[in-house]
């Protein structure tokens, strides 16, 4: 097989021409790096006089949530800036608006989105580069996205989104994990939208959906603050439960977010050997304290060691350690507490027929089968979108 790389090198080195003359905007973060290490902005940046005479002219940055920079936390709005050194303006793309505005796109010919994403649909890039994709075929503007590989490429999990739910933690129409690239989803978006945009991916090189970093990867950079490993973004859809049901830790302040789950009333012993017995696919499930660095509290926490990522299925999993949960310690102290956010929860899950189905008491695998048909429908669409 070649050497892996990433879409960036791939974009700089043999569809240079796609950008040459061209004025350039980057809808990106410092996650995405190139196959050395150095951020895909930077190399824009430093394309701007090569030996060659080639010129490439960045003009522009945009960032996501969490911010072009990667400081802000979850939800925290950011606001547009200068780029301290290059002197560019930096768009936030999560602070006044969520879409670019018409303002921010009319010196610009072509937008290069490069972003560290998951394949999971409450993970907002997916909604970022929707709104990039419908202002780009509005006002005529190319757009080229550099693609990045995802934790679990193969995987197709959890309920489709329910149209009244639609937000900007449920952007689109496809599953709770889609299991696609950032360019293989730029393509279904397009086509799902009907979208007249012109799209180009810059593929990756030596790629073939692995789930494993390879040890030709560049270094992982944390695309937002709670996804600070290759295995938490494998695990975030087993417990983003947690940012609805705050009664339920996931790490958050710890070294391994949404790797653990833990409860002040929790015991690790009977939730691991009720979740073993039940012999999920891919993962398993061990005693694990850890100090909450926020409370100063040391829980007696559960791990999620995820054994198989090709059949591991992170949303069945979450909605499996709820059910346990319940059937441990009742649906109280799962569901009524103060903090608790149903309306949140339904909205990281697209539908309000997860929660209603759990707190009627609805096995998960009878869950499950609510979502057979309509990922039937989804994959066949999917299919036409995968590029590896």
């Amino acid at each position: 097989m070649e050497h892996f790389l990433p879409g960036i090198d791939v974009l700089l080195t043999r569809h240079r021409h796609w950008l040459e003359g061209k004025r350039i905007g980057l809808v990106s973060h410092l996650a995405a790096v190139d196959a050395r290490g150095m951020t895909s902005a930077e190399r824009l940046w430093r394309e701007r006089a090569p030996a060659r005479g080639r010129v490439l002219n960045l003009c522009a940055l945009f960032g996501p949530e969490h911010g072009f920079f990667g400081l802000g936390d979850a939800g925290q709005k950011l606001w547009h800036r200068r780029h301290p050194a290059w002197g560019i303006p930096v768009y936030s793309l999560y602070g006044a608006t969520r879409r670019p505005t018409p303002a921010m796109l009319k010196n610009l010919d072509v937008l290069v989105v490069d972003l560290q994403d998951l394949g999971a649909r409450c993970y907002t890039y997916a909604a970022t580069l929707r709104y990039v994709l419908e202002q780009a075929a509005a006002m005529g503007k190319e757009v080229v996205v550099a693609d990045r590989p995802i934790p679990l490429p193969r995987i197709v999990d959890g309920p489709m989104l329910a149209p009244a739910l639609e937000s900007f933690v449920a952007c689109a129409r496809v599953p709770m994990h889609y299991g696609m690239t950032p360019g293989e989803m730029a393509l279904w978006l397009k086509a799902d939208l009907g979208l007249d945009v012109a799209l180009r991916v810059a593929r990756l090189q030596g790629y073939a959906r692995a789930a494993a970093r390879g040890a030709d990867w560049p270094p992982w950079i944390p695309p937002s603050p709670g996804i600070r490993a290759w295995e938490t973004g494998q695990c975030y859809l087993a417990t983003v439960f947690c940012e609805a049901l705050s009664a339920i830790d996931n790490g958050r302040a710890s070294n391994l977010a949404f790797q653990v789950f833990a409860a002040p009333w929790l015991k690790s012993a009977p939730v691991c050997e009720r979740l073993n017995a039940q012999r999920l696919p891919g993962v398993s499930f061990y005693a694990h304290p850890y100090k909450n660095t926020i409370a100063d509290t040391v829980f007696d926490g559960v791990r999620l060691a995820v054994t198989n990522p090709d059949i591991f299925h992170p949303v069945y999993t979450g909605i499996s350690i709820l059910a346990c949960l319940q059937e441990l310690y009742g649906i109280r102290k799962v569901w009524q507490h103060a903090g608790a956010r149903e309306d949140f929860f339904d909205k990281l899950y697209g539908t309000d027929a997860v929660r209603r189905a759990l707190q009627a008491g609805a096995a998960p695998e009878q869950i499950r089968r609510t979502w057979v048909k309509p990922l039937r429908a989804f994959t066949l669409s999917r299919a036409a979108c995968l590029l590896y």
